[in-house]
């Protein structure tokens, strides 16, 4: 059988140009930490830990990503470094053509979610625009006025949300050296400066206390079965697994490259942005008087009210919109690449055209999620609006059963394989190897099987 050859006989395909590789590992390591950090650590993670009772959501959650959650990604890394393709063809080579399916998954997956993400990131970049205006902090603003008055408008955030996909766009036409890996370099650095700033100026606050507290002191009184099943969605959200990023950003990197290291560092940064973000926002809140339970609107309404109370207010708030813009900034691409890398690999198409097709086609399917807030306000299924039904399907349904099918593929399709592929080149013991291996075949499918049915429950 040939090295094109998939393992049920079928002719995979062969990309015709050499497949473009990561320069260091570094950039590697950010890029994919970039992928992972997004506005699920900065927006979703403080309101979702608000709703869920603060410091025993923060253990629980901590538990799951550091097991589950690197496990799943480090399968993911696997599967995309052992086929040097993007997911739909990474299946198909190692498990034949009926798999082809779990690649599909992810990639449509990843669209869906770039399609609402889009609309909610050009929102950061309007907020930050609002917010060094003046406007947000002129004493006696009404954030939650301004906030549902440009939410509704059928014409600003979208425009806004064009302006975001052509700054994603933009970067993966570069490539993943001259692209991706560049950006990277230059915008997670940043990221990390500005988060740092915000933390030390919220800490200090008069009245933080609360706020740490509040997030840092475990009251397991308050957890729940749905506790739980909102840590694992928020686990496979923050990590962008399941959606098929890592597969393609583990394909490219050489065959010979490290990558239990990598994903541990991955996760490291990943939950280090996460913990930053709620050492931001929960001091902040409390300083001021206002409670947590602010749930999707706590970065925009509740934070803008915070920011007006503090000295140099435009400054800060400014920053810490600037801060959630590059966040959105570096997951969006990574949410964009399978499906590019898709085109490029099967259908030899050039990276610029389909680049560009696949952030209209994404920029175009997001304008119904915009909408919902606004003049489609009225169009609900079971309650809820178009952009919030897309987030339950992907974040409690699609990255879920991507998540169980690349379990269920590693574990018992690679199965020794996979091994091989992560132990003779890593520190993990082969003991630790097996026991990784063990937990994708049976307890990482239960777990997630739980989060699907708690979902659609």
């Amino acid at each position: 059988m040939s090295a094109a050859d998939g393992p049920d006989g079928g002719s995979a395909a062969a990309p015709s140009r050499q497949r473009e590789h990561w320069g260091t590992r570094l950039g590697f390591v950010l890029a994919a930490a970039g992928s992972a950090v997004g506005l699920g650590n900065i927006w979703k993670f403080p309101y979702v830990t608000g709703e869920n009772g603060g410091g025993a959501f923060l253990i629980i959650y901590l538990a799951i990503i550091g097991t589950l959650g690197i496990s799943i990604l480090l399968a993911e890394l696997v599967i995309g470094r052992t086929a040097q393709k993007n997911p739909v063809g990474a299946f198909r080579q190692l498990g034949g053509t009926r798999w082809r399916v779990a690649g599909w998954m992810c990639v449509l997956g990843a669209f869906a979610i770039l399609s609402f993400y889009t609309v909610i990131a050009g929102w950061t970049i309007a907020f930050a625009v609002k917010t060094a205006s003046g406007r947000l902090t002129a004493p006696g603003a009404d954030t939650e006025a301004i906030f549902e008055s440009f939410v509704s408008d059928p014409v600003w955030p979208l425009l806004y949300a064009a302006i975001f996909m052509a700054l994603t766009v933009a970067v993966v036409i570069g490539g993943i050296r001259r692209g991706i890996e560049r950006v990277s370099l230059v915008l997670m650095p940043l990221l990390f400066l500005i988060l740092i700033a915000l933390v030390v100026r919220a800490v200090t606050l008069p009245g933080a206390m609360e706020g740490l507290l509040f997030f840092l002191a475990p009251d397991f009184s308050k957890v729940t079965g749905g506790t739980i099943t909102a840590a694992l969605g928020q686990a496979f959200f923050s990590l962008s697994i399941g959606m098929g990023a890592m597969i393609t950003y583990g394909s490219y990197l050489e065959r010979k490259a490290h990558i239990a290291g990598s994903a541990a560092s991955v996760v490291g940064l990943d939950t280090l942005v996460a913990i930053l973000a709620g050492l931001i926002v929960f001091p902040a809140v409390f300083a001021v008087g206002l409670r947590p339970e602010g749930g999707p609107g706590l970065v925009f309404v509740t934070l803008p009210a915070v920011f007006a109370a503090m000295p140099a207010s435009a400054v800060f708030g400014t920053l810490f919109f600037l801060l959630l813009t590059i966040a959105a900034l570096t997951s969006s691409i990574s949410i964009l690449e399978p499906a590019v890398a898709y085109f490029v690999d099967e259908h030899n198409l050039k990276r610029s055209r389909v680049t560009i097709l696949c952030g209209v086609i994404a920029f175009a399917l997001g304008i119904p999620s915009s909408f919902s807030l606004g003049i489609w306000s009225d169009y609900t299924l079971f309650g809820k609006g178009f952009l919030d039904i897309m987030d339950f399907l992907t974040a409690n349904i699609m990255l879920p059963a991507g998540g169980f099918l690349i379990a269920l593929f590693v574990g018992w399709v690679m199965g020794p394989r996979a091994i091989e592929a992560l132990a003779p080149n890593t520190a993990l013991g082969l003991w630790l190897a097996r026991l990784w291996l063990y937990g994708l075949r049976f307890i990482a499918p239960a777990a997630i099987a739980w989060v699907l049915i708690s979902g659609l429950i």
